[in-house]
């Protein structure tokens, strides 16, 4: 951006509605906007530091790929630690794509936001090790295990700042463009599919010792105690997660009105529960036709601020 200075992307939190972050990169680049400087919160920093280091098309060509067996795949369970999932098998996957890439070295100026447990600071990632940055960021409370960078334990972002237009906005970025995914499930309870080997009747999980070879027994015993068994016996995880997300929700409503961003992207993602990540075809989609509705209204301000014109408020 010439005379109106660099844009901002704050991407917001959101579980596995954060495919529609994909949708958003791509439909944004289709119209000629491309981000000088990305923060992001939770899934927001996986979609977000992915297309900063310039792997966007794999983050996609997985994200398409899950099916709800894979995702359960991905879930290493440890009850043990500080979290339901130790989340070293989705490190792995990562490790993969980015390796040792240095936040400082991307050509996308980066940030991803976490907590700082105990404290309760935000912490903001702009250097060291990319996927350390965005593992902390999406850590959620409880579910994955914390992550340890430059001697602090950092958790998930979104407690502190879902959607974080005040990082753009201190990373020098004249024009923000925010992407809340929460915009239209306040209230509605979160959905967590069951993984296709329990059995999803209705009904109290048994808690009774269960028998089995190679721990496949135990492993839906607890499968089913985490997540539940049938639509009227929330899971540990849904519980957990639901509450997450209204604090989340709650958090989001107060920063974005005491600092709004320039335009606010608002896929409508009603329906999609925050553990659908089987269902990226359909939430990338639902991104795209996002900025598709204010495609015009976002090439007219920004092209304005190009201009050096008056600044003119996009109608969301």
């Amino acid at each position: 951006m010439a005379a109106g200075g660099k844009i901002g992307l704050a991407l917001g939190g959101g579980a596995a509605r954060g495919w529609a972050h994909i949708g958003v990169l791509k439909a944004l680049g289709e119209i000629g906007i491309k981000p000088d400087i990305i923060a992001g919160t939770s899934i927001g920093a996986v979609v977000g530091g992915c297309y900063a280091a310039g792997h966007l098309d794999a983050l996609e060509e997985f994200a398409r790929e899950l099916t709800r067996r894979r995702v359960f795949g991905y879930l290493d369970f440890n009850l043990a630690g500080t979290g339901l999932i130790n989340g070293q098998r989705l490190c792995e996957r990562l490790d993969r794509h980015l390796g040792d890439r240095a936040i400082e070295e991307l050509d996308v100026r980066f940030t991803a936001v976490a907590t700082e447990i105990g404290s309760g600071h935000e912490i903001w990632l702009s250097r060291g090790k990319l996927v350390e940055a965005v593992r902390a960021s999406y850590a959620i409370p409880g579910i994955f295990r914390p992550v340890k960078i430059g001697g602090r334990w950092l958790f998930d972002g979104a407690l502190v700042n879902p959607i974080p237009v005040s990082v753009c906005r201190a990373l020098g970025a004249r024009y923000v463009i925010a992407v809340n995914l929460n915009a239209d499930v306040c209230g509605r309870g979160a959905v967590v599919p069951h993984p296709d080997t329990v059995d999803e009747t209705n009904g109290v999980a048994d808690l009774q010792p269960v028998k089995g070879k190679n721990g496949v027994a135990v492993r839906r015993l607890l499968q089913r105690q985490i997540f539940g068994k049938g639509e009227d016996t929330p899971g540990m995880s849904t519980v957990m997660i639901d509450a997450f997300n209204i604090v989340q929700d709650r958090i989001a409503r107060s920063r974005l009105a005491g600092d709004p961003p320039d335009a606010l992207i608002n896929p409508r993602l009603t329906g999609v529960g925050l553990f659908d990540f089987h269902r990226a075809e359909e939430l990338i989609a639902l991104g795209e036709a996002a900025v598709k509705r204010d495609a015009d209204d976002l090439i007219r301000e920004i092209s304005f601020r190009r201009r050096g014109e008056q600044r003119v408020s996009v109608p969301l």
